[in-house]
């Protein structure tokens, strides 16, 4: 994703409301569903490598597993254009979180390391096309080398891959975000924002999240041709933006009206010249009248002022 982008999704992504639902709603697996997301807690995603190179992951939140307080780490990235090694950068981050995790002792009992679950959310116009194993960007060889080859996978959550239909009864914030980012029309952004409104009517910090994701899209989305002040409330959000709506559909129409006069006026002066000539030299061959429809109003303009002295139709339309 670009940097704006990736960063209004790390900031939508700081709401565990958010993972909750993307695993709940997007990942069909019932022991991630037995977990209590009650116990999700955010961790840092930014590291300083051993060669004391800094890197960072996009988020990463953890989840209690079981009564021993053992923790399910789950890495998220967000990209909204396909990287042909994602599977690499996946590899390298997961391995800078363990690295991470045992520098601080946050390993398991008997020096194991917990569980992560790499996730990549895309949300780009075309079909997710990269490699999800990093063992299928190396090449099969036989012995031994075979066993030493590495084997990572990511999951790979594709919004373009979900409908309207198959989201719109679904009481889940992901889902709400997949459409915002696809709606067809404004009438659609101004009803999911509504809808927005109402189910985090008892949580005002989510819905300030929201409000700016939200405007941070749009005028993504328009590259900064719209103006919207910021805005940090869900409501005020939608009021700004259906007086926007409405300013456009108005300069639209006016538009529409504005080129509507023109062309009649144009037309109004092509039958004028038609009229002319056809009083001058009589009936118009076809050519000249797919001449003269064709033609701009200045060049109509300059043959009507040619028909009072010429002496043929050639010399109207002439070039010179």
């Amino acid at each position: 994703m670009t940097q704006n982008h990736d960063t209004s999704y790390k900031l939508l992504f700081s709401a565990p409301e958010m993972v909750r639902d993307l695993i709940m709603g997007f990942i069909p697996d019932d022991w991630l569903h037995s977990l209590d997301y009650n116990t999700l807690e955010k961790v840092s995603g930014s590291y300083v490598t051993d060669d004391l190179r800094h890197r960072a992951d996009d988020v990463v939140w953890r989840v209690k597993v079981g009564e021993d307080w053992i923790y399910l780490y789950i890495l998220i990235e967000f990209q909204s254009t396909i990287d042909p090694y994602m599977a690499v950068r996946i590899m390298t981050y997961v391995g800078l979180l363990y690295q991470d995790l045992i520098r601080h002792k946050a390993q398991l009992p008997d020096r194991k390391l917990p569980p992560v679950l790499p996730i990549v959310l895309y949300n780009g116009d075309h079909k997710w096309t990269a490699a999800s194993d990093i063992a299928e960007l190396i090449p099969k060889v036989p012995g031994l080398v075979a066993k030493y080859l590495p084997k990572l996978e990511y999951l790979l959550i594709d919004e373009s891959q979900y409908t309207e239909a198959s989201l719109a009864n679904l009481k889940n914030l992901m889902a709400a975000v997949i459409r915002f980012e696809h709606a067809e029309s404004e009438i659609n952004l101004i009803q999911l924002i509504e809808l927005l409104n109402n189910w985090l009517d008892d949580n005002l910090e989510l819905k300030r999240t929201f409000a700016i994701w939200i405007r941070a899209v749009l005028l993504r989305n328009s590259k900064n041709k719209l103006v919207l002040p910021k805005i940090q409330d869900l409501k005020e959000l939608k009021m700004t933006l259906a007086e926007r709506f409405d300013q456009w559909a108005h300069q639209h129409q006016q538009r529409g009206v504005e080129m509507g006069i023109q062309k009649g006026m144009e037309k109004g002066e092509a039958l004028i010249l038609q009229r002319q000539l056809a009083r001058r030299f009589g009936v118009l061959p076809s050519e000249i009248l797919e001449t003269i429809a064709a033609a701009s109003a200045s060049q109509i303009e300059i043959w009507c002022d040619r028909v009072l002295d010429a002496q043929s139709l050639g010399e109207v339309f002439t070039d010179d």
